[in-house]
């Protein structure tokens, strides 16, 4: 029967791991609004949930996937993959009302281009500052610092080293749940309460998952908005962090 009920689970891995994020959505949301009194977002919270199952995945196992290299878990896998993960972002950007994104025009292509640098500069400044001193590991960590995603493609393009990769990763995702518990909180401060200041303020952010996240602790209906300039936030850092930046930066620094 245990053999029986493995194969079983093991073909809906899918399935299963649809069920595990539900129910970590559902204690997220629930501890979001009874111990913090809805001032940290639940994805916040499920993050940090996340992350805590996949070390424990990982040293249960041995393994380099964390909780997905649990048979039982193994869905989660594909469903944290890439694949579902852009489906999401470009389902939520279908939202955008097309004639309130334009006004956001030109202010919101700057706020992309300047998201990118600033926090780019930040990270190889710190990276330096703690003895990473070589482009490969300045540009990496800086590229962390933009988002988790650019910072492991950036890496992975320039050859960087697994422990810089991972000090990349680990810093885009500390941006991701700062945003996420800081944008309720400043909201009413910046005026992020319609459309084109959500574009504005995903552009400069950038971190789609912490953008989102929120702003759907702020107001739901600017989701989409953030969404849509945080997603080609992502895709300009993936392309010109580890080429114009790493060269320039290689150019500045002479390694």
């Amino acid at each position: 029967m245990t053999g029986i009920a493995e194969k079983v689970i093991a073909g809906q891995g899918l399935l299963i791991a649809f069920a595990v994020v539900g129910l970590v959505m559902l204690v997220s949301n629930f501890m979001a609004h009874r111990l913090t009194a809805g001032r940290i977002h639940g994805s916040a919270i499920a993050i940090v949930i996340g992350l805590a199952l996949a070390w424990v995945g990982g040293e249960a196992t041995g393994g380099s996937k964390g909780l997905a290299d649990v048979t039982l878990f193994s869905g989660i896998g594909l469903m944290g993959g890439a694949m579902l993960r852009d489906f999401a972002i470009v389902a939520t950007a279908f939202e955008v009302d097309v004639a309130e994104a334009r006004k956001a025009g030109l202010v919101g292509a700057a706020s992309i281009l300047v998201g990118i640098l600033l926090p780019f500069i930040v990270g190889a400044a710190t990276a330096y500052a703690f003895g990473y001193s070589d482009a490969v590991s300045m540009t990496t960590i800086g590229a962390g610092a933009v988002t988790y995603i650019v910072g492991p493609v950036t890496g992975a393009a320039l050859g960087a080293s697994s422990d810089v990769m991972a000090l990349s990763i680990g810093t885009g995702v500390l941006k991701s749940v700062l945003v996420m518990i800081a944008t309720p909180l400043v909201a009413r401060l910046i005026g992020l309460d319609n459309p084109r200041s959500a574009m504005v303020f995903g552009g400069m952010m950038g971190t789609t998952s912490g953008v989102t996240a929120g702003l759907a602790a702020t107001d739901p209906a600017l989701v989409p908005y953030g969404a849509l300039t945080s997603t080609f936030y992502t895709g300009v850092g993936c392309l010109v962090v580890p080429s114009l930046f790493y060269f320039t930066l290689r150019t500045m620094i002479g390694s």
